[in-house]
């Protein structure tokens, strides 16, 4: 199968890149990192007009969606630019509520980006759940909003604040559609891991250009231009691994996508440290915001393992 975007899927996500870029991600970051949301909430506002929330949402209740290929192409950027926030959450919670009440009462805050939903699995930790005004709890008695959450844990990520949720609450459905939402959870965060790894690549790529040993810059290296380009080789075979998934949305594809493009991000990661120095286990360098993320999404929404397991209970070889 030959597969290519269309101009304006290529034109929505420059669109989002150059919007992204403006917006001075880093700092923003940061200022999540201390738990001050007030920065990131401006952006979120914006991401939200750009119509990213929307791509989750069904037409029905004010959304454009479910979209799910340009939903990728846009957790693609967020990861490129190390968006902080609930953002795979928000569009899990999309994807779940689907009894009409519930949507009907929250979808449209969701896809207007007036509200941020977070979501805890079995009695774990929320992402953000201080900052989203959404709080799912899913165990096996249905879908549940929490009334409230616990204090913030540490995270090897400062960026995700993890919270205990509230027990109890508004039961919202006792029948949620959890494979269709881990299907939306696991590729929206293999898009943002393929972004992450992205990032880091090109950072590196920038840094080993300027960097001089011995009178030349370690870029010119022959042994630091095969540690890039196998870095780049794993970024591009993930790229349609993932592209391919959301156009086919099966358990089998995302879960192959996700573990790809997950294991290419976090090799960017080491290699990244690596040709960095010293300078890359600076919590002050920017690095380290791309560093942390690529190492916590690989585990984040199930383990390699855990996805290994769901392409070989397809029946597909791995």
């Amino acid at each position: 199968m030959r597969f290519l975007l269309e101009p304006e899927q290529r034109e929505f996500a420059a669109s989002l890149d150059a919007m992204l870029t403006a917006a001075g991600t880093p700092s923003v970051v940061r200022d999540w990192s201390r738990g001050d949301h007030d920065s990131g909430r401006a952006l979120w506002g914006r991401i939200a007009e750009a119509g990213v929330f929307a791509l989750a949402v069904p037409e029905a209740y004010d959304g454009l969606g479910p979209r799910p290929l340009e939903l990728t192409l846009a957790f693609v950027e967020l990861g490129r630019h190390a968006v902080p926030g609930p953002l795979v959450e928000t569009v899990t919670a999309a994807a779940l509520l689907t009894e009409p009440a519930a949507a009907k009462g929250l979808l449209p805050a969701l896809a207007s980006g007036e509200t941020m939903a977070t979501l805890a699995r079995d009695g774990g930790y929320a992402l953000d759940g201080e900052a989203a005004d959404i709080r799912l709890s899913l165990t096996e008695g249905g879908l549940y909003l929490a009334p409230g959450h616990g204090p913030v844990r540490p995270s090897l990520d400062p960026a995700r604040r993890l919270t205990p949720l509230t027990p109890g609450g508004e039961l919202l459905t006792a029948h949620p559609p959890v494979a269709a939402a881990l299907t939306t959870a696991r590729l929206t965060t293999a898009a943002q891991a393929l972004g992450v790894g992205l990032a880091l690549l090109d950072r590196t790529v920038s840094y080993v250009g300027q960097r001089t040993q011995f009178g030349a810059p370690i870029g010119s290296f022959q042994a630091v231009k095969h540690q890039l380009a196998d870095v780049k080789i794993a970024l591009e075979f993930a790229r349609p691994l993932v592209l391919g998934a959301a156009l086919t949305m099966t358990r089998e594809d995302v879960a192959a996508a996700k573990v790809t493009a997950c294991e290419a991000a976090y090799r960017a990661a080491r290699t990244a440290l690596q040709l960095h120095g010293a300078i890359g286990y600076t919590a002050e360098y920017d690095l380290s915001l791309w560093l942390t993320k690529a190492r916590v999404l690989r585990t984040t929404w199930g383990s390699p393992d855990e996805c290994r397991a769901t392409v070989l209970s397809g029946g597909r070889r791995w």
